[in-house]
């Protein structure tokens, strides 16, 4: 059983990659993980201001939301991200967080698995492929964790258009179950 933390970063109403990282949450604890979900939506995350501090401090010099989402990323066994693809990109909001987790470089963090969820209007297979790299990019970083896979749902591009999509809602159920 591992410690699950899967983080919502669209900030839409009826996000169809909310919509189908709550399935992934429910294969995750099908499958005996301990799971919880946090969502950027209410949350404030500021820019990173590149000063370096976090490097020998371990700790930010902004204090928002960010500081405490990077606690429960410090303790989790595994990370899902669930984002939209924006113009082939994972979410700004994504990038802001992944930017701002800096302080977890030289930490003695416990994830070890990192996982994508992603959701377009375009289904081209292709579309994901910037994110996944942006992503892998910043697990590269951390020597102890890797990349494990991503998943993407395509062709969903209405508000809450997810809820009627069956087949990708069992797709991430599925996702879930296979989560290390």
């Amino acid at each position: 059983m591992s410690k699950v933390l899967i983080i919502k970063t669209s900030l839409r109403a009826k996000s169809n990659s909310d919509i189908l990282a709550d399935k992934v949450s429910d294969g995750a604890k099908a499958a005996g993980h301990d799971v919880e979900v946090i969502s950027l939506k209410d949350k404030t995350v500021g820019f990173c201001k590149g000063c370096l501090a976090c490097q020998k401090t371990q700790k930010c010099v902004i204090n928002d939301d960010a500081v405490e989402i990077a606690k429960k990323v410090k303790n989790a066994d595994t990370l899902v991200f669930a984002t939209p693809i924006y113009y082939y990109e994972m979410s700004g909001q994504m990038k802001t967080l992944l930017d701002r987790l800096n302080p977890l470089y030289p930490s003695d963090y416990r994830f070890r698995n990192v996982y994508m969820l992603s959701t377009a209007a375009e289904d081209e297979t292709f579309v994901p492929e910037e994110a996944v790299s942006g992503l892998n990019g910043w697990v590269e970083c951390f020597e102890k964790a890797s990349f494990k896979g991503s998943l993407f749902c395509g062709g969903i591009n209405d508000m809450g258009e997810a809820e009627g999509k069956e087949e990708e809602k069992q797709e991430a159920y599925e996702f879930g179950k296979s989560l290390l």
